[in-house]
């Protein structure tokens, strides 16, 4: 059950987004360790300011680009990427038309059917919003389209075994561009070898995902969704080479400089 929090609690977002997880928890849909990861990541949110930075806000930007001028892109998401920022990626699935697709760590069928359903309920939610400033088509049509993926896979990301292997061919097996926000190392690894360009968000910049990763985002899913979303919506230019280690570096300096000031 979500907790009244006033308005003037400077830490309301970040309260909010804790709750969702441990209801989430209490009704099973998501793995016990869910918590154990929304903990880690909400310590690197405090020495990130608990603020979009300026090199997140580039990596967003690059990040656009390259799902703007994709073929097939997907949105990938476990547990708590669809309690914390369920609606805010339907809304940039719509703009893109790209299938968001279930993907878990610890799968079984009632968790996957659990979050889908949680998915389908944001999707309605979204339509009766207004669209977002800068769309030029029909939003209930475009929210509509958006499909949503993982119950039944039919295929299997290469080099990796067991359950999160699975994937669906439409959706992750096919893609060539992939938003993963708290991605796990390994799928990361091998999604970037099977050749696919992965764009992570994970507030932990030192991350295996986030270090392997064509894009990093340092920042919180829920904040990085809604500029993402604002990004692709622009008319941003090409910023010609990318340097992904060079905005982690800047994510770590944000950190050391936040240490400095006690």
């Amino acid at each position: 059950m979500m907790v009244e929090i006033p308005d003037s609690h400077p830490r309301k977002h970040s309260l909010m987004s804790r709750q969702r997880i441990v209801d989430g928890l209490a009704k099973g849909i998501l793995a016990d360790s869910a918590m154990i990861a929304h903990g880690r990541g909400e310590a690197f949110d405090y020495l990130l300011g608990e603020k979009t930075t300026d090199s997140a806000r580039l990596a967003i930007e690059e990040a656009a680009r390259r799902l703007k001028r994709a073929k097939k892109p997907v949105i990938s998401v476990n547990g708590n990427t669809v309690v914390l920022a369920g609606k805010e990626l339907i809304r940039v699935a719509a703009v893109l038309s790209c299938p968001i697709e279930v993907n878990l760590y610890y799968r079984t069928p009632e968790r996957v059917n659990g979050l889908l359903s949680i998915l389908s309920s944001d999707k309605k939610d979204v339509a009766r919003e207004l669209k977002p400033e800068g769309f030029d088509r029909e939003w209930v049509a475009a929210v509509e389209s958006v499909e949503l993926l993982g119950e039944n896979p039919d295929a299997q990301i290469e080099g990796l075994e067991g359950p999160r292997s699975l994937c669906t061919s439409n959706g992750i097996g096919e893609c060539d561009t992939i938003l993963v926000p708290l991605e796990d190392g390994d799928r990361c690894e091998a999604l970037v070898m099977s050749g696919k360009e992965v764009i992570v968000v994970d507030l932990n910049p030192l991350s295996r995902s986030s270090i392997g990763a064509t894009v990093t985002i340092v920042d919180e899913i829920s904040r990085a969704a809604d500029i993402l979303l604002k990004e692709i919506l622009s008319d941003g230019e090409n910023s010609g080479k990318w340097d992904n280690n060079e905005v982690i570096r800047r994510a770590l300096s944000t950190i050391a400089d936040s240490m400095n000031t006690i």
